[in-house]
């Protein structure tokens, strides 16, 4: 996993925690349940036989305004010195209250002052209800809080409609309300305290594995060090065991001229006069220039897979790297084994006639504890971890992101507002 892509969790973490912090102070609505306002809007148009109708489900009662049902003709507020008022903020703000008209709802937009300004201000003026409309044309309505407004009933609805009934009272044209109560919604279990504490949560699940990363690649490092030093100490070691094989030219009337002798098991080529061969522990007789490039890399006969390694006593308990991989846990186990069976295999065989080059000067390689897996098996078990760790990483991501809309949906659909 690259750089960029284990700071991709972490950046998502820092933008919930970021998101949690700065997220504008207010009540918590997980514990307030609201009622929504099923409204019928009536318009009168001069000339048409048939009034208008049409109905407005989305709207909300203020937490603090009487469930109840009324009815009355809309008003909105006049002008103040030519320019047009629809806040209901201004001292100054006034009704014309046709003098035929009983009860009447004022219309407002939200914004500028406390919705318990705008309807105490309605209410001093004998408005049964306000309707306030939001300011906002993506946002749906909140629960408004005005506590003190005494019996006028508060409803919100949405900008959309709030400003087609204002376009037929900007025009004169009458338009009557009747305001019913709707079903009661329950309180929502998500909450602001829900998403903090899953925030949380999640920031300390990224901590926690970011430590774990941390340890595993100074663990891979370390593992990944010795393995390149043991490799670069095993050819070097194989260098030398070369240096020390035998070596001749093939003369006229050797064997290895006769026509039934095996030919080069590595290039597949019949021996030579003047070719110059390497004779290994084992009496297998290859090319020189082809036999040096593969026990350089190998360090075993291209036959028998004798370890020349051990053949020679340089490093007698360690196995070469093509045929027995580096288990550390078995070489653990076998270490003592190993050390007391190599001279025995030495001495054994008749076929060595070379003595253990014991004082040759060659630095042995790391103790048993050092080593490592082979690169295959090392890719293998960091392929399954990558796929684990990513997996982790995206489950974990995917569900932090799902936790913070559905909480900012659910905020937004049943928030607690004051003005």
């Amino acid at each position: 996993m690259s750089g960029a892509a284990r700071a991709g969790p972490a950046r998502l973490a820092a933008l919930a925690l970021l998101t949690c912090s700065l997220w504008p102070t207010r009540a918590d609505n997980a514990s307030q349940e609201y009622y929504t306002a099923l409204i019928n809007v009536t318009v009168q148009e001069p000339g048409r036989g048939t009034p208008l109708t049409f109905r407005i489900d989305r709207g909300r009662y203020g937490l603090d305004s009487p469930k109840a049902e009324v009815r009355g003709q809309v008003l909105a507020p006049l002008p103040i010195h030519g320019v047009a008022d629809h806040l209901g903020c201004d001292p100054q703000t006034r009704f014309f209250v046709p003098p035929n008209i009983k009860q009447w709802i004022a219309l407002l937009q939200r914004g500028n002052c406390t919705f318990k300004e705008k309807i105490s201000r309605a209410a001093f003026h004998n408005a049964v209800a306000v309707v306030i409309y939001n300011n906002k044309s993506k946002e749906e309505p909140v629960t408004m809080t005005h506590p003190g407004t005494g019996d006028i009933i508060a409803v919100m609805i949405t900008e959309l409609r709030g400003k087609d009934i204002l376009s037929y009272l900007e025009k004169n044209i009458s338009v009557q309300m009747t305001i019913a109560v709707g079903a009661r919604m329950p309180p929502k279990n998500f909450s602001r305290g829900s998403l903090v504490f899953v925030s949380i949560s999640f920031i300390v699940l990224m901590i926690i594995s970011s430590a774990w990363l941390i340890f595993y690649f100074i663990q891979k490092i370390r593992y990944t060090n010795a393995r390149d030093r043991n490799q670069r100490r095993l050819g070097d070691a194989a260098k030398k065991a070369i240096s020390k094989l035998t070596t001749r030219t093939v003369k006229k009337g050797d064997k290895e001229t006769d026509p039934d002798f095996d030919h080069c098991a590595v290039c597949i080529e019949s021996y030579k006069q003047n070719d110059v061969v390497r004779v290994l522990p084992c009496k297998h007789v290859f090319h020189k220039s082809c036999v040096d490039p593969w026990l350089s890399e190998h360090c075993t006969c291209p036959m028998c897979k004798l370890n020349i390694l051990k053949a020679l006593g340089i490093v007698p308990n360690l196995p070469c790297t093509d045929n027995v991989a580096f288990d550390m846990e078995r070489l653990t186990r076998t270490q003592a084994v190993n050390r007391r069976s190599a001279l025995a295999d030495l001495a054994s065989d008749s076929s060595l006639g070379l003595e253990p080059l014991r004082t040759s000067g060659i630095s042995p390689l790391p103790q048993d504890g050092e080593l490592t897996p082979r690169t295959g098996e090392i890719n293998i078990a960091v392929t399954k971890e990558w796929f684990i760790i990513a997996s982790f990483g995206l489950l974990s991501a995917l569900t932090l992101c799902y936790m913070i809309i559905r909480a900012t949906a659910s905020l937004n659909a049943n928030e607690v507002e004051w003005f």
